[in-house]
């Protein structure tokens, strides 16, 4: 029996997925998928599992998920969830369907929250306001 791991990151999360045969179960750090709150969480998890078809259908999935806050955790899991499937299958039509969906289902946003400087109470490019009256 094959395992398949695959990482996803976004800002602070890192999600790693161990991907294996089974029957369709999809656990987020040890929660069912179906008990996934918010919602919206929920949703964006299913994308690449829908967008797979069958394939989901016939593997488990468990991912463990640290950092960051809801949403992050969500996409980073969202993108290791993708790279295994697509890892899996070994299909480039698979993988087609996922970039032309959303590109950041197989590809890592890399943007990064931008380091507070001195003296801008704390954002990284606000400035003093001035009066010149």
């Amino acid at each position: 029996m094959k395992k398949i791991h695959a990482s996803g990151k976004r800002k602070t999360a890192i999600a790693r997925a161990t991907l294996k045969h089974g029957n369709g179960l999809i656990r987020v750090n040890n929660i069912l998928i179906d008990f996934i709150e918010p919602r919206i969480s929920r949703l964006k998890l299913r994308e690449p599992l829908i967008l797979a078809g069958d394939v989901a259908d016939k593997v488990d999935i468990d991912v463990s998920v640290a950092g960051g806050g809801t949403t992050s955790q969500a996409e980073a899991s969202r993108l290791a969830i993708a790279k295994a499937l697509v890892n899996f299958t070994k299909s480039d039509k698979l993988k087609e369907v996922f970039l032309n969906y959303d590109r950041n289902l197989l590809v890592a946003d890399v943007r990064r929250k931008e380091t507070a400087k001195p003296n801008r109470h704390g954002q990284a490019r606000s400035k003093v306001q001035k009066s010149y009256r």
